[in-house]
């Protein structure tokens, strides 16, 4: 009697509307989980059209397209002898859905839709699809004559159903049905489906690789049973980085990790599993049969099929210890890797060899480049273009602006601070487009922004500055983070150039030196700290706090440093400016997404830009609650430990 199975999950670099490279990754995905004796191969979500395809989901051609691919993966000689699992959209009866499409042998088995769909934070699939709503029902589904062609199928299963082989059962689930409270995996392990895979599209987020990992392991935890779980990798031609993490657990343990960066396009994991040990972990919970007695069957769709092996030499997979990156690694690593594929795709390259592909990008001969190519720096002086834009104005108008420190007023000094940035902005550009062509080289380069999350949410930035540029790999991470990973890189790589950098105040450097020293700093020009901000910015968004929450809580969080009057003073400020400032996150640039309380305009952080920037009932709520608490005094620890 066969009892272990052995079962292939894949972390895949697709690219939305690349077809063509799409099926070439599946494909070389499907035989290496081959050539490692896997009988079921699990793909990430969406992977033949690519996820990030918006809203040229509403185009017929993306579903057509689509179709064609799978058409080319069930006649491949590849995808024999394999149950494959892939994702595409599916329109059924003029519905669009997000589908798993499972076949075998040249023949689909069932076409599995989407039942929960993400539609918050970075994700609108409610856009573009719509969820499944009939829970264990299933139709037929009328196969486009291409496929019946192919097949020799007129119609497929269509719905909540699951694939019973020879020996086990396999229910499916996608990406956002995992985060719900009520994941169908719960009712199909009770209704004694044995394993679970998923099928995901999970961005890159600092910190949030436990969350997954805990959410996985705690799948077959209570009820037991085997999860496996893909999920893309790399950039999908957007703001966001998937960072694979594909992984195979048994009975709340994890038994195979995926990398979380990496630069490969396609990697595959493959664990053995006992089924057995399934049958008798849940054999020993009386709790789960009484509940599994009474559970309503789902319709399984028989397979004529094994998926495990009569070798009882094979051995099971072990449990390991999940290694996690910390946040400083975390840093290190996506941002470099949602670069590189953003620079090769926007050169189209498609290099499968990293080392070829680098020669090309930075233009050396093939094999590493010195040194002396990796570090070609221009230094330059832009006062002279400065003195000439100044010089035209007094032209035009008779008036010569000057800075604070020699006695202009505020709004002459912001005006030369903001043309100053914005010259920056357009030499970077002349650079970006030239410095190549002045070194007898071919090809241009791409502008880098250097604003960080913290910078934005405030509006400590000047519209159409230096801040403004193609990509900006720093954009969505905190300037506490950025600190921690300098020191990393100080301490891991020895670079004591990053001293300096470390202990200089952050400025930026737009208004003249006073005796010789920097007479701007950031936190004072912002008038708070950025430590303030990271907080202000995760009530904000992750919260959802207004200025009255935020002042409710932070007056007891601040209770040991500030009066609740200094709380009202600063909470009052922060709205103040972030209201003034919203404007500019229409124009900022696209960034690394990788902190939760980013402000990216109608991206992940949907608010208006115009505001009533007075606040003046909410401000108004605010006073009259440091009046209430005028004259209460402050708590202790002890005593509020006591209450």
């Amino acid at each position: 009697m066969g009892r272990k199975v052995t079962l292939a999950t894949c972390a895949l670099n697709q690219w939305a509307l690349d077809f063509e490279g799409n099926l070439e990754r599946i494909l070389r995905s499907i035989q290496i989980a081959r050539t490692k004796g896997a009988r079921y191969r699990l793909g990430p979500e969406l992977e033949i059209c690519g996820y990030g395809c918006a809203d040229h989901f509403y185009e017929s051609d993306t579903a057509l397209h689509s179709f064609e691919v799978l058409a080319q993966l069930l006649e491949s000689p590849v995808a024999r002898d394999i149950i494959c699992d892939v994702g595409m959209p599916v329109i059924h009866k003029n519905v669009r859905y997000n589908c798993r499409v499972i076949f075998l042998n040249g023949k689909i088995l069932l076409i599995r839709p989407k039942m929960t769909l993400a539609n918050a934070g970075n994700y609108r699939e409610l856009r573009w699809f719509t969820p499944w709503s009939k829970a264990r029902h299933v139709e037929e589904y009328f196969l486009p004559r291409m496929i019946q062609e192919l097949t020799g199928q007129e119609t497929v299963p269509f719905g909540d159903a699951v694939i019973a082989t020879r020996d086990t059962s396999v229910g499916t689930e996608l990406c956002e049905e995992l985060w719900v409270p009520n994941s169908p995996h719960i009712e199909m392990g009770l209704d004694g489906i044995e394993i679970f895979t998923n099928s995901s599209g999970s961005h890159h987020e600092l910190r949030k690789a436990h969350t997954r990992v805990d959410l996985v392991k705690s799948t077959t935890a209570k009820n037991g049973g085997i999860y496996v779980l893909a999920n893309l990798k790399g950039c999908d031609g957007d703001r966001l980085y998937y960072d694979g993490c594909a992984m195979i657990s048994v009975n709340g343990h994890i038994v195979a990790q995926g990398s979380q960066f990496s630069l490969d396009d396609v990697e595959v994991l493959v664990a053995t599993l006992d089924l057995e040990d399934v049958r008798s972990y849940r054999a020993e919970i009386s709790s789960r049969s009484l509940v599994a007695s009474r559970v309503q069957p789902y319709h399984r769709v028989k397979v004529e099929f094994e998926l495990s092996s009569h070798d009882v030499w094979v051995a099971a997979s072990e449990p390991i210890q999940w290694r996690y990156h910390s946040p400083e690694e975390e840093i290190s690593l996506g941002p470099a890797c949602w670069l590189w594929d953003y620079l090769r795709r926007s050169k189209q390259w498609w290099n499968r060899q990293l080392g070829h592909g680098l020669h090309r990008l930075l233009h050396v001969p093939a094999g590493l480049p010195d040194r002396e190519e990796w570090n070609h720096h221009i230094k330059l002086n832009i006062d002279a273009a400065v003195k000439a834009f100044v010089g035209v104005f007094t032209l035009v108008t008779g008036k010569v602006p000057q800075f604070r420190l020699h006695g202009g007023s505020t709004r002459e000094n912001l005006a030369l601070q903001s043309l100053q940035a914005r010259i920056r902005m357009v030499f970077a550009y002349l650079l970006a487009q030239l410095s190549l062509w002045t070194r007898g080289m071919p090809g241009a380069l791409l502008v880098l922004g250097s604003a960080n999350v913290d910078e934005s949410l405030r509006g400590y930035l000047t519209k159409y500055d230096c801040s403004s540029a193609d990509i900006n790999p720093i954009g969505g991470i905190s300037k506490t983070d950025l600190r921690c990973f300098t020191q990393y890189c100080l301490d891991t790589f020895q670079l004591t150039a990053l001293h300096s950098i470390l202990s200089a105040p952050p400025t930026a450097e737009l208004e003249p030196l006073e005796a010789g020293q920097v007479s701007q700093t950031d936190e004072q020009d912002m008038g708070m700290t950025y430590a303030e901000l990271s907080i202000y910015g995760r009530l904000r968004k992750i919260a959802n706090m207004g200025p009255y929450s935020m002042f409710c809580r932070l007056v007891s969080t601040w209770k040991e440093m500030w009066p609740p009057a200094q709380v009202a003073e600063k909470v009052k400020h922060f709205f103040s400016s972030y209201a003034v400032n919203r404007h500019k996150m229409t124009s900022l640039t696209p960034s690394y997404h990788a902190e939760g309380y980013s402000p990216d305009d109608n991206r992940f952080d949907l608010r208006p830009f115009l505001y009533n920037s007075s606040w003046s009932w909410q401000f108004r709520c605010i006073d009259q609650e440091v009046s209430a608490l005028k004259g209460r005094a402050v708590p202790s620890s002890s005593q509020e430990e006591l209450d």
